[in-house]
């Protein structure tokens, strides 16, 4: 059974201020995003790239494509989660601020308890000004006020030599301001780093999760309210897929799909995960 929207909106927005940090992981189907809150998780992302890849586009391009692929699998996990779901939405995919406000209102009718909103330009082609970037925060928040907004900062995310935090933390005052209900901040693996935005944003801080860097523990005691997986997972399965087919080729031993730890899940219980 799935919680109404509005109680659903409300639990995700308590869940940035419970005693232990959110794990948000992020699926990139309706599959994906169904087993990870079957497995007990107490909320559920989208990842841009694995919907924008999953529908053979890239990321972060601000695609029409992709954003209404998007918004298809916003409406499609209305009603099938019992936990409550973000989505991404890149950085509106190119949107003005009306169309991004167009936008936050349709994820919200669709049942979504939140939206991530990045100001890294498609492409990669630096950052967006943060006066515009405001603007848009603004305009989704005042369209569909009870979402949580995470504004993403891409201050240190695919950069080479990042800027230094005052710019991060600039950026992060100038979002909260106009609305946003958390700040993002990609990239930042350093304790140090993480230390300082923890104490500087005054609201919840998501940092992405970075194998052999960080760990939930450590991140909690550091103060960080929410943990995202991002792509992680969605390219896990991509590298497990391939291993699979490769293990088949030549001839290796497959994992275990009769059952057991790390067992692959079987033909049935995939029918089960989606109402058959």
């Amino acid at each position: 059974m799935s919680a109404s929207p509005e109680y659903a909106t409300f639990h995700f927005h308590a869940l940035h201020h419970a005693d232990q940090p959110l794990l948000l992981p992020n699926a990139w189907d309706v599959a994906s995003a169904v087993a990870l809150a079957g497995a007990g998780y107490a909320a559920i992302g989208t990842t841009s790239l694995g919907v924008a890849a999953a529908h053979g586009y890239p990321d972060g391009r601000a695609l029409a494509e992709v954003r209404d692929a998007t918004l298809a699998l916003a409406l499609r996990l209305n009603g099938r989660l019992a936990c409550p779901y973000t989505v991404d939405i890149e950085g509106g995919f190119g949107g003005d601020p009306a169309q991004v406000a167009e936008l936050a209102g349709e994820l919200a009718e669709a049942g979504a308890a939140g939206l991530n909103l990045e100001d890294g330009l498609p492409g990669g082609a630096g950052l967006q000004d943060p006066v515009r970037q405001a603007e848009l925060i603004t305009a989704a928040k005042e369209r569909a006020p009870g979402l949580f907004l995470n504004a993403r900062i891409d201050t240190h995310w695919l950069v080479d030599a990042p800027p230094p935090l005052s710019a991060t933390l600039a950026r992060a005052e100038s979002y909260l301001a106009a609305g946003a209900d958390g700040i993002f901040v990609p990239g930042v693996v350093a304790d140090d780093d993480v230390s300082a935005l923890v104490s500087e944003v005054p609201a919840p801080l998501n940092i992405l999760f970075t194998p052999g860097r960080h760990t939930l523990s450590r991140l909690a005691e550091l103060g960080v309210r929410r943990i995202s997986t991002g792509s992680l997972l969605f390219r896990t399965a991509l590298s497990a897929a391939l291993g699979a087919a490769d293990a088949i080729r030549t001839g290796r031993e497959l994992p275990d799909v009769a059952g057991g730890a790390g067992a692959v899940l079987g033909y049935q219980e995939v029918q089960r995960l989606l109402g058959e």
